[in-house]
């Protein structure tokens, strides 16, 4: 069977995708830019996400104090070993990379954009931080190259994003969506399932909520529970407080939220796995792809496939 992105894999893979868009290997180099975060500096709180130590998903090789040039050449030559005929999108990951004046900004993604063998940017931020002049940037940018603008959504539901202090609502996510998708840029969304106080149906009803928007791709991945984060702490003092899931749990909420998920949206993930030394919970063993199979394989069972309660 076919399915409605042209090919039998029962979901909208991002690897698929992403090697059509381009007729070859594309792979992202990590950059760590030194940015910090308006819910960090004081700007609109201070302490940051409660779930969130940017150290749980950056890689060896992206450290602020290295140069962007030097983070793409070492990113490079981690991943040319195994993948030599690919060429790289250059990803600001860390924190929020379009919290600062647009004139350093430009520097910053101009120098990413010289080396010979990046052929576009994806930009991790925030909702709330992308004014009109940075957008009219990202705009003309879009023109000559890929652009990407990957936004931490996390949560569709006020009341979590209070909670977890993110500093913005959803409504900031659908005006950033909207305005981005207006001028043509290609979209991206972060959602984190099993944040506290969230029901299994409040989960399921992101995916309904986020196939509302005009996004592209879409990342989800279980909560984390990491050391050097508040909510980290928090779980270490009272561990029983805390809803931790299960692998086989989790595989079929992602099952269920593929169903409920727009069907010519991206997926680019569905797990996560923090640094061994800094996961304090979920500690499944298991790589990405690991996972991904057993979200495949359960698809099958069920006979089901991304977008069949859209």
């Amino acid at each position: 069977m076919s399915y409605a992105w042209g090919h039998e894999r029962r979901y909208n893979d991002f690897s698929t995708y992403i090697r059509k868009l381009f007729n070859e290997r594309v792979q992202k180099i990590s950059i760590h830019a030194g940015f910090t975060c308006p819910n960090r500096d004081g700007s609109k709180g201070t302490g940051g996400c409660t779930f969130c130590n940017n150290e749980s998903f950056k890689p060896s090789y992206c450290q602020p104090a290295v140069s962007v040039s030097d983070q793409i050449t070492k990113g490079i030559s981690f991943f040319r070993a195994r993948h030599p005929e690919a060429k790289f999108l250059a990803y600001f990951q860390a924190y929020t990379n379009t919290y600062g004046e647009l004139s350093q900004l430009i520097d910053l993604y101009d120098e990413a954009l010289t080396h010979s063998e990046v052929i576009g940017l994806i930009v991790g931020t925030r909702p709330d931080c992308l004014p009109p002049d940075v957008l009219d940037y990202f705009a003309a940018l879009n023109k000559r190259t890929h652009v990407t603008i990957e936004l931490g959504v996390e949560s569709t539901s006020d009341i979590t994003l209070n909670r977890v202090n993110r500093g913005h609502d959803f409504k900031s996510t659908r005006d950033a969506v909207t305005r981005l998708a207006d001028m043509g840029i290609s979209t991206g969304a972060h959602l984190i399932l099993g944040l506290p106080g969230e029901s299994r149906e409040e989960m399921l009803m992101h995916a309904s909520r986020i196939s509302d928007l005009p996004i592209n791709y879409l990342k989800v991945h279980q909560l984390q529970y990491v050391k050097g984060s508040q909510l980290g702490s928090a779980f270490l003092q009272n561990p029983e407080n805390f809803r931790v899931f299960e692998v086989e749990e989790y595989v079929e909420l992602v099952v269920d939220f593929l169903e409920r998920v727009r069907p010519d949206i991206v997926m680019e993930r569905f797990a996560s796995q923090a640094p061994h030394n800094l996961l304090l919970a979920p500690k499944w063993g298991l790589k990405n792809f690991e996972f991904v199979r057993l979200v495949d394989k359960r698809l099958s069972e069920r006979d089901t496939w991304q977008g069949k309660l859209y």
